[in-house]
C-alpha cells in the first residue's frame, strides 16, 4: 500500500525564473506588454492596469499607488518596495516573489494566484477576498488585517507571521496552513474546517471555539 500523502500538503516552490540580464527601464505602461526588464526609480502613480509583464524585476522603489488591476504576471520579483497601495484586484499571477517593503494596502480580491511568495514585508491590509490562490507561501510578514472572505485556497502556508485579524467568511480551503500565523482572532471560527493549526493556537481559541459551536461556558 503506498504512503498515505502528508498533509497539509506544502506549497510549491514560487521562485520566479529569471534571465540573466534583463533590459533597465523607468517607465510602464496601462496595457503594456513587457518582458525580460527591471522597472527602476518608479515614483508617484505608476498605472499598469491591464498590462502583461513576464520575467521582470521591479527594483526598490517608493511609489504611492501601483495599479496591477487585472494585469498578468508572470515569473516576477517585486524588491522591497515601499507602497501606499498595490492595487491587483482581477489580476493573474504566477511565479511572482514579493521580498521586503512597506505596503499599506495589498489588494489582491478576485485574483487569480498560483505559486506566489510574500517573504519579509509588513502589509497593513491584505485583502484576498473572492481569490483564487494555489501554492502560496507567506513568511516573515508583519500583517495588520487579512482579508479572505469567500476565497479558495490551496496549499497555503504561513511561516513565522504575526496578524491582528484574519476576516474568513465563506472561506474555502484545501492544505491550508495556518500555524506560521499568530492572529489575535478569526471573523467566523467555523470557516476553519479542515486547516491545521498548532495546539497552542486552539488553546488559545478555545473560548471562541465554543461559542461558535453554541457551547455555554461560565465558571
Amino acid at each position: 500500500m503506498p504512503p498515505r500523502p502528508t498533509r497539509p500538503a506544502p506549497p510549491r516552490s514560487a521562485a520566479p525564473d529569471l534571465p540573466a540580464r534583463l533590459s533597465a527601464t523607468t517607465t510602464i505602461a496601462r496595457r503594456a506588454d513587457i518582458s525580460q526588464s527591471r522597472f527602476e526609480a518608479l515614483a508617484g502613480e505608476v498605472d499598469a492596469a491591464h498590462a502583461r509583464l513576464v520575467e521582470c524585476v521591479f527594483a526598490p522603489a517608493s511609489v504611492d499607488r501601483l495599479d496591477l488591476t487585472g494585469a498578468t504576471l508572470i515569473d516576477v520579483e517585486i524588491e522591497d518596495l515601499r507602497a501606499t497601495t498595490l492595487a491587483a484586484v482581477s489580476g493573474t499571477w504566477r511565479s511572482v516573489r514579493i521580498t521586503g517593503g512597506r505596503i499599506g494596502t495589498l489588494d489582491l480580491s478576485r485574483a487569480q494566484l498560483d505559486a506566489v511568495e510574500i517573504r519579509g514585508a509588513r502589509i497593513d491590509y491584505l485583502s484576498l477576498g473572492q481569490a483564487s490562490a494555489a501554492d502560496i507561501l507567506i513568511a516573515d510578514c508583519v500583517l495588520g488585517t487579512i482579508d479572505i472572505p469567500a476565497a479558495q485556497l490551496d496549499r497555503v502556508r504561513f511561516e513565522g507571521c504575526r496578524a491582528d485579524d484574519v476576516d474568513t467568511r465563506e472561506l474555502r480551503a484545501t492544505d491550508l496552513d495556518l500555524r506560521g500565523l499568530e492572529v489575535l482572532g478569526f471573523t467566523d471560527l467555523r470557516a476553519l474546517r479542515g486547516v491545521t493549526l498548532a495546539p497552542h493556537q486552539v488553546a488559545a481559541l478555545a473560548e471562541s471555539f465554543a461559542v461558535a459551536l453554541g457551547i455555554d461556558v461560565r465558571d
